[in-house]
């Protein structure tokens, strides 16, 4: 038997979750076992806690989008028991059960070797959210990207992309600039390393000219839509952006001049189905590179009964920081 948090839904349509006692058969196909120990809250999360925003095909179902623990039991022989690991992506937790569960069952493709000094706990304080906010900044860097050139923008910067963004950047050497329109967060982006808080309403106008004065060295971009557009006009010559999310909007009322006239590069980051080679270079340059101290302090703790009122708040933007969710708890 193992604990997990399912969400069923009744014939009028109506979802509801609680923690209930499985029988281990009832676990998905897949060739390694994991005794989950952590897991962690993202928007998609959120979704799939509650009417399953389109991302959900089949009920009941077992949300959690990633997991860290240990292999229990491998049909692979890239595993074996014993191993600590880490799961993000691949549609776990969305169209398969995922991490909101004592164990999990998947296969050995999607798993990866947790890095030395790497605790589970602290992969998932990093997560899904964090892991794109470090292939963002490998895609920024493969770009061209250094600290000499200036400062670099994070939007959304109070969320989970944003937070471990801003920690990452900050302990490289860069100079952030963290854009937030969430009261009283500004104490909480200085201690994960910001130079400077950049209020949301300074770039909440819509393109007024295709280009402004050339302020950013590189952006991640947790917002799209007009910010995004926005800050496209506001990079410096070569310099580019990685959009990593769509909280304002899937929309982009941009002009193609700041790609012609400065070379802007607009970088998409996509974490879900990326390559394992991307995957363990990620990984291992969280581990050499985030402050555990910084990465404390983004953690909010929790057990599996409290995802069903985070889900709802983290829909609505009320979660800081990274949701770190004991399952055994």
């Amino acid at each position: 038997m193992f604990r997990a948090l399912v969400v069923e839904k009744d014939e009028a349509g109506e979802t509801r979750a609680a923690v209930q006692e499985l029988d281990e058969s009832l676990l998905p196909e897949g060739n390694v076992t994991v005794r989950v120990e952590y897991s962690t809250l993202n928007y998609k999360d959120g979704l799939c806690l509650g009417s399953g925003g389109g991302l959900v095909k089949v009920w009941p179902h077992v949300p959690g989008i990633d997991f860290a623990g240990v292999v229990e039991a491998s049909e692979d022989a890239r595993f074996a028991p014993g191993d600590r690991v880490v799961l993000t992506g691949w549609r776990v937790g969305e169209i398969r059960w995922g991490g909101y569960a004592t164990k999990a069952r998947v296969k050995a493709d999607w798993l990866v070797k947790l890095p030395d000094g790497l605790s589970a706990r602290a992969a998932m304080a990093v997560g899904t959210a964090g892991l794109t906010a470090m292939l963002a900044i490998l895609a920024l860097e493969d770009h061209g990207l250094a600290p000499a050139q200036g400062e670099v923008l994070v939007t959304g910067a109070t969320g989970g992309v944003g937070s471990v963004a801003t920690a990452l950047l900050s302990a490289g050497g860069y100079e952030v600039a963290a854009v937030t329109g969430t009261p009283g967060s500004e104490d909480y982006l200085h201690g994960l390393g910001a130079r400077r808080i950049v209020p949301r309403a300074d770039l909440a106008e819509t393109v007024k000219r295709p280009l402004e004065t050339e302020t950013w060295a590189g952006c991640i971009d947790a917002v799209g839509g007009a910010m995004l557009a926005r800050i496209l006009g506001q990079m410096k010559y070569g310099a580019s952006v990685a959009a990593v999310g769509l909280a304002g909007g899937a929309a982009l009322p941009a002009t193609v001049i700041p790609f012609i006239l400065r070379g802007v590069n607009l970088l998409g980051i996509d974490s879900v189905m990326r390559p394992m080679a991307d995957r363990e270079r990620a990984w291992s340059r969280i581990a050499s590179d985030l402050p555990m101290d910084r990465l404390e302090a983004m953690i909010r703790p929790a057990g599996l009964a409290d995802l069903p009122a985070l889900g709802e708040a983290i829909l609505k933007g009320g979660v800081q920081g990274r949701v770190v969710v004991d399952v055994n708890a």
